[in-house]
């Protein structure tokens, strides 16, 4: 015995397709979401991208103190950054 029933069209009731529920609400509710998470992700490169500079900006900093002045390498930084508006860690 099949472990399969084949219905035939004559004994399957007809369904009735059920109308979309898409309204013009939601159309406008998935644009703004899909609005806030471009931003959401735009305003984070945006800080990535300022905290790697941020950082490489640093180390050359670092680097050319150490180079020219290696006994007061960490005033001679902290002498710039304030120099350039920066604030100490």
């Amino acid at each position: 015995m099949p472990s399969v029933h084949l219905v035939s069209e004559e004994e399957a009731p007809p369904v009735p397709a059920a109308p979309a529920a898409t309204s013009s609400w939601m159309g406008w509710g998935y644009l703004a979401a899909g609005a806030v998470l471009v931003a959401v992700i735009g305003t984070w490169l945006v800080w990535f991208s300022a905290s790697i500079q941020r950082q490489f900006q640093q180390e050359d900093i670092r680097a050319s103190c150490q180079r020219v002045m290696p006994e007061t390498a960490e005033r001679c930084y902290d002498t710039v950054v304030i120099q350039r508006g920066g604030v100490r860690r």
